[in-house]
């Protein structure tokens, strides 16, 4: 037999009953699978391919592993062991022959295969000979802890696992030594386990958890079970004392107000959050996360419209004139409790909002409250990547527009970046209102640059309407930029480039001419 023509071995955990509880692959597995093997009482029925009967398809061979025994009693010269053993290695010969004429097997097993299973009698005569997988499934002790609604345990707990045919006094042992507990294996077991857990203190504890997300499923706590009542498929749970006040499923919760981050003990703040130029691909994780935790977006509308709406947050969107109004306003909502994240376009401290809450946050009203700036890519980095390098040297950023500073101001900072041979980035070009400030910055900068300097004109760059044009100082159109552009206007040293592709590149090189 080669390993080539041999089949696979699978074996698929089905979690704790729930067939919508199978995992995605567990599922694709059993429908494709050449044989089926499952265990069963000798009545034939079995839980395991109950469970994954949704996912079996028409013509595949079944070997239904049928236990000779269901308690320890046997007269077999080994014992109840020695039967077990017997059986075991008959199952593998059965199965092993599917194996060696190259059909897979897929061995079928409640919960977790390696997980107290019966798959794993299979994976120890048979995973050293053929190529195996286990896929693992949802545990009975996760099933039951969700079932009940009660954590099972947290930060620093222990977790103990024990088996319920452990002696009485072990168990107790066991059970006084640790935060949270799972005995598995009751039925016969019940009255025994019942006693360990009143000897370590723990009765009061304890819940009850019958065939967890089925159908038969049954919840109680455990000092209240009749012994007569209990199944094999049930198990005890001590659930994380942390959480022992915590109401569990389908229990009323506590009347108490919960949701606000005032409620919950947050102590409130404001981030100022730069979104990138467009879209969620030049959003920095660090501003989702803030976007995310926040009780409160406050900004100029069409920057909030680019934050995707989420009920639970209260969105204050207003004009693009009021940004002391805005900031005010940001920090009276964290001042009550809220977190609250104030968006800006681009980079928050460029042109944007962080100066403008900042400014206001340093008055006395608002000193305790606290205030964050998280950076964003900037417009002029954005529009520069797309014409090539053209800030690879020394650059400034400045904006034409005059409505917080004198035009003299702005005309005298053209003029001496022009005269330093800076490349400039220039922020708010033009509005409605402002539409003659464009054809003025070109007459000051052509005072000191060749009409050849390269220009870039970035609009709407990552939006849908985006568009990059390059031309020159001496024949940039005044009529052709708006407020949505940014333009980029070179040094002596920048250039312009063609490439193989019919493109240009436009880049200033790092070195400057001695």
């Amino acid at each position: 037999m080669s390993e080539m023509s041999a089949g696979r071995l699978w074996g698929v955990g089905l979690g704790p009953g729930d067939p919508e509880l199978v995992t995605v692959k567990a599922a694709r597995l059993i429908g494709e699978a050449d044989v089926i093997a499952f265990h069963s009482a000798r009545h034939g029925r079995s839980i395991a391919r109950s469970v994954a009967a949704p996912y079996l398809r028409d013509g595949q061979v079944e070997e239904a592993l049928i236990y000779p025994l269901t308690t320890e009693t046997t007269d077999h010269p080994g014992g109840y062991q020695g039967a077990i053993d017997d059986f075991y290695a008959d199952c593998a010969l059965r199965l092993a022959a599917h194996l060696d004429a190259g059909r897979d097997v897929v061995v079928l097993c409640e919960g977790d295969p390696l997980f107290y299973g019966s798959y794993m009698h299979m994976h120890k005569r048979l995973a050293h000979r053929y190529v195996t997988e286990v896929v693992p499934g949802v545990t009975s002790v996760s099933g039951a802890a969700a079932v009940l609604g009660r954590p099972l345990v947290e930060r620093d707990e222990i977790l103990t696992v024990l088996p319920g045919t452990l002696p009485a006094e072990v168990i107790a042992e066991r059970l006084a030594t640790t935060d949270s507990a799972a005995i598995l294996k009751l039925g016969r077991t019940f009255a025994k386990v019942r006693d360990a857990l009143a000897e370590a203190g723990r009765l009061d504890e304890a819940w009850y958890v019958e065939r967890a997300t089925t159908g038969k499923q049954r919840l109680a706590p455990l000092a209240e079970v009749d012994p007569d009542s209990v199944p094999y498929f049930s198990l005890a749970l001590i659930p994380s004392p942390v959480n022992a006040d915590l109401p569990g499923t389908g229990e009323a919760a506590p009347a108490r107000e919960i949701g606000s981050a005032v409620a919950a003990g947050v102590r409130g703040e404001v981030v100022v959050v730069g979104l990138g130029p467009a879209g969620r691909p030049w959003l920095t994780p660090e501003a989702q996360e803030a976007l995310a935790a926040a009780d409160e977006l406050v900004g100029y509308g069409p920057y909030l419209d680019r934050v995707p709406p989420n009920p639970r947050q209260r969105r204050h969107p207003t004009d693009n004139r009021v940004e002391a109004e805005r900031a005010a306003h940001a920090l009276e909502l964290a001042a009550a409790g809220s977190r609250v994240a104030v968006v800006s376009s681009g980079d928050p401290g460029v042109f944007a909002m962080a100066s403008a809450v900042l400014e206001v946050a340093c008055e006395p009203r608002f000193a305790d409250v606290p205030v964050r700036v998280l950076p964003g890519l900037t417009a002029a980095h954005a529009v520069a990547s797309r014409a090539g390098a053209p800030l690879g040297h020394d650059y400034c950023v400045l904006s034409l527009s005059d409505l917080l500073k004198p035009w003299e101001v702005v005309a005298g900072r053209i003029s001496a970046a022009a005269r330093a041979d800076l490349v400039l980035a220039i922020y708010n070009p033009a509005s409605k209102s402002r539409t003659w400030q464009v054809a003025a910055a070109r007459d000051l900068l052509l005072e000191h640059r060749t009409p050849e300097t390269p220009v870039v004109i970035g609009r709407d760059v990552g939006g849908a309407g985006e568009r990059v044009t390059v031309t020159t100082l001496g024949e940039l159109d005044p009529a052709a930029v708006d407020m949505r552009c940014l333009l980029l206007v070179g040094s002596s040293t920048t250039k312009v480039a063609g490439r193989k592709d019919g493109g240009r590149v436009v880049f200033t090189p790092r070195r400057y001419p001695a």
